[in-house]
């Protein structure tokens, strides 16, 4: 089977369950979100949050900065 999910594995189960429960499964997707909006979501803490914008970053993307 081929995942087709592609979040940084080292984020832990709580934050990819939160993610997944709102159909996010792409890093692409977080693209649409301010860290602070992330940091709302129970499950998502602020290691989950600096590991999503290492990655983020390693592929010049970025979280929005639109509230």
């Amino acid at each position: 089977m081929i995942d087709l999910e592609d979040l940084p594995q080292n984020i832990g189960n709580p934050a990819r369950r939160a993610l997944k429960e709102l159909g996010y499964t792409h890093l692409e997707q977080l693209t649409e979100w301010t860290e602070k909006d992330l940091l709302a979501i129970h499950g998502v803490g602020p290691k989950a949050v600096r590991i999503i914008r290492e990655a983020l970053h390693e592929q010049n993307l970025s979280f929005t900065t639109k509230t």
